[in-house]
């Protein structure tokens, strides 16, 4: 539900507070407690996905609405809308970067110096 849902029908867990408006009309970011809580909600979440092999839970929202029902329903009480969006997309990805790089680590890639500026424009700034 995000921030501005309300508690589920049997009444037996509140929603949150809706965030506060600030002065320029916009709304005020959720604190230390609140961030923690969805950190927490979105962890079970993730947990209960690895452990049912489903990656992708915007692709297969059904699968992942029956296996991992509790967990979604806590992550989307304590997460703003885009929020459970957001980590649901980058989870895909970074499962993505993380295929990439054992494949690329598999056929012998060597990583890359990245502890200092690459390029040409690089080399004409430090005087080559």
């Amino acid at each position: 539900m995000g921030w501005f849902g309300s508690s589920d029908s049997t009444g037996s867990q509140p929603s949150p507070t809706a965030p506060e408006a600030s002065k320029d009309g916009g709304y005020i970011a959720p604190d230390r407690t609140a961030r923690a809580q969805c950190w927490e909600g979105r962890d079970a979440f993730f947990h209960c996905l690895q452990q049912n092999g489903i990656i992708d839970s915007v692709k297969e929202d059904a699968k992942a609405r029956e296996a991992c029902a509790p967990e979604l329903k806590e992550f989307e009480t304590h997460c703003a809308s885009s929020w459970v969006t957001y980590f649901k997309k980058r989870r895909v990805m970074e499962h993505q970067r993380d295929l990439t790089l054992k494949k690329l680590s598999a056929e012998g890639a060597t990583p890359m110096d990245t502890s200092s500026a690459g390029g040409a424009g690089a080399a004409a700034l430090r005087g080559r």
